[in-house]
């Protein structure tokens, strides 16, 4: 049986009432995870720089609706193992994660979800164990079959003199080196940022490059927190990051190439479950992946539905949660009655 594992200090961290905090082993160590509810299982995934909170507000919508919701922390993340090696955080790896986490939970299958980050690992997971992910839904990062040129030389190629962040996270310690003296500020800068209601206009330039010699936040903006977010959400994010570090969470960039050299065999395979997207209209993400999305026929020929939400930054299940959390359990219900 999973293990209970006593919750964060009610002082540093919201409750969420209902939820059960457990540690499953997996291949390679322990995840930690969030459960609420009961009925078909429903697997979050989380994205840089969250943790199983940045699913608060599903967990209680999801299991309301019928569902078991279970929100993890990604190996590397919050409660869960952080291996030391970097190749630790390959994609195939948190494949292996999930496999074992839905398992561990005594079910076969799941529906899986993810954001950011949390996209790509939930895409990959339905489409190398089919047999265990029957549906996905991805957040903000749209599908795109593994591809070519290698990674890490498409995004040195991006940006002209300034250096794109992908590459900037790169290299072991630099980021660090610019985030963990400050944490609680550099999230609050880095939420900010990419945030519907707070993000600062394209004309003081994009927080996704950096000068040359220069850091990350110095584009972050100055002014107020998001309305999705509370000192208190806040000081937990900020509280599970001073506690582990950043280096398990940039560890995932950190395997781009090794990913798409293990993939190989993946080349342009379409994700054919039943799929839903939900992006953010002012997200980066989709205007940089706007092909993507145009190749859907194609790549997510088992597509049910696609949503931009309108004034809607990177993280759409928080800034827009009641939104989202319809979208979410319509979606599930349509699969459940197929």
């Amino acid at each position: 049986m999973p293990d209970p594992v006593t919750p964060p200090a009610a002082a540093t961290t919201p409750t969420t009432p209902g939820a059960e905090h457990r540690l499953v082993d997996v291949p390679g160590g322990r995840i930690h995870l969030v459960e609420q509810g009961t009925g078909p299982l429903v697997l979050l995934v989380h994205g840089f720089p969250e943790s199983w909170y940045s699913w608060r507000h599903q967990l209680p919508a999801i299991a309301a609706a019928g569902y078991r919701a279970v929100a993890i922390d990604v190996r590397g993340y919050g409660r869960s193992s952080k291996p030391s090696a970097v190749e630790d955080y390959r994609m195939l790896a948190l494949v292996a994660d999930n496999v074992a986490v839905v398992h561990a939970l005594g079910e076969e299958t799941a529906t899986i979800v993810g954001h950011d980050w949390g996209s790509n690992i939930a895409a990959d997971s339905a489409l190398l164990r089919p047999d265990v992910f029957t549906a996905a839904a991805l957040l903000s990062v749209p599908f795109a079959p593994r591809g070519g040129p290698r990674p890490s030389e498409v995004f040195a190629g991006i940006g002209g003199d300034e250096e794109f962040y992908v590459s900037y996270f790169q290299t072991p310690g630099r980021a660090e080196a610019e985030i963990e003296p400050d944490i609680r500020g550099w999230l609050a800068g880095f939420y900010a940022g990419i945030s519907g209601d707070t993000m600062a206009p394209e004309s003081e330039g994009s927080l996704y490059f950096v000068a040359r010699g220069g850091r990350l936040r110095d584009r972050f903006p100055t002014g107020p927190m998001p309305t999705w977010l509370s000192e208190a959400e806040l000081d937990h994010y900020a509280g599970e990051f001073e506690r582990t570090g950043l280096t398990g969470a940039l560890n995932r960039y950190r395997n781009i190439d090794r990913d798409w050299a293990d993939l190989a065999a993946w080349h342009g395979a379409p994700l054919t479950q039943p799929s839903l997207f939900i992006g953010g209209e002012r997200d980066a993400s989709l205007a940089w992946m706007s092909d993507a999305v145009k190749a859907y026929p194609t790549t997510l020929p088992g597509l049910v539905s696609s949503h931009i939400l309108e004034g809607c930054g990177h993280w759409v299940q928080q800034e827009r949660a009641d939104q989202v959390n319809r979208l979410l359990t319509e979606w599930l219900d349509a699969l459940s009655a197929r």
